[in-house]
């Protein structure tokens, strides 16, 4: 199995391509290899595989072998890795994460990424014209 260890401000994943790679049994996976004393160690595992709602898709397991939904640290090293080993040549992509999308912009100096952006507006697009409006519109009020 092939693999990339990567942290973002110390949550340090194991990465596993799964563009190329097949895990056979995910949660298990992630026990053994995050074991800090017999395995590779880290907080996880985060598989990379191709998305259906978005261009990647970001499958998290903890050390426990649970599920996590999202990392933020863990989805910025996903762009670093899909980016830097040409999975993509786009500087702005989408990964999804339990269903859920976030984008994404890299930052790029000699062909490397050198920092991953989340976008935090999106969520708030997804609720809805009246329910952003009336949101926007009770900021406004209490800045009076």
């Amino acid at each position: 199995m092939v693999f990339t260890k990567m942290h973002g401000c110390g949550n340090d994943y194991i990465y596993i391509d799964c563009t190329k790679e097949f895990v056979e049994n995910e949660e298990k996976a992630a026990i053994i290899l995050s074991d800090r004393h017999f395995g590779v160690g880290g907080d996880g595992i985060i598989l990379i595989k191709k998305g259906t709602k978005a261009d990647f898709e970001m499958v998290m397991y903890n050390a426990d072998g649970s599920r996590g939904a999202m990392c933020g640290n863990g989805i910025r090293c996903v762009a670093k890795y899909c980016y830097d080993h040409k999975l993509t040549d786009k500087t702005s992509f989408t990964i999804e994460s339990m269903g859920a999308v976030k984008y994404i912009d890299v930052n790029v100096k000699n062909g490397e990424v050198v920092s991953a952006k989340v976008a935090v507006i999106f969520p708030l697009m997804q609720m809805g014209i009246k329910r952003l409006m009336s949101l926007l519109l009770l900021l406004t009020e209490s800045l009076k």
